[in-house]
């Protein structure tokens, strides 16, 4: 009976997912990559690592002569949440807005950028 607990302990232990939050930090990968600068008045260029960090941005020179910079950033905190903030860049200033997404799954993430 000993045997049938210790062997259902070790199978749950192995089963469970790997921490969310402590991440080694001499291990994140960069898992894409991306830079479009030609020079006409636009670029754009993202990125997204193993540890669930990604940026995206990109801007351009509007007709009536203002540069626009859209884009976003995301991080997990501490307590494992996905933060994001999505931002505007304009005539009118810096205009960010925060989300906060508890439940992050490296995997999934992982999974969708392929």
């Amino acid at each position: 009976m000993k045997l049938i607990v210790l062997i259902c302990l070790v199978a749950a232990v192995a089963a469970a997912p790997p921490s969310r939050v402590n991440y080694d930090n001499n291990n994140v990968q960069i898992l894409s990559y991306e830079n479009d600068n030609i020079g006409l008045n636009r670029y754009k260029y993202g990125f997204s690592q193993s540890d669930g960090t990604k940026q995206e941005q990109q801007g351009e020179f509007r007709s009536d002569g203002v540069y626009v910079v859209k884009g976003f950033y995301s991080w997990v905190g501490p307590n494992g949440y996905l933060y994001t903030v999505k931002y505007i860049s304009d005539e009118n200033g810096y205009q960010p807005e925060m989300e906060e997404a508890p439940g992050y799954d490296s995997g999934l993430i992982a999974t969708a950028l392929g």
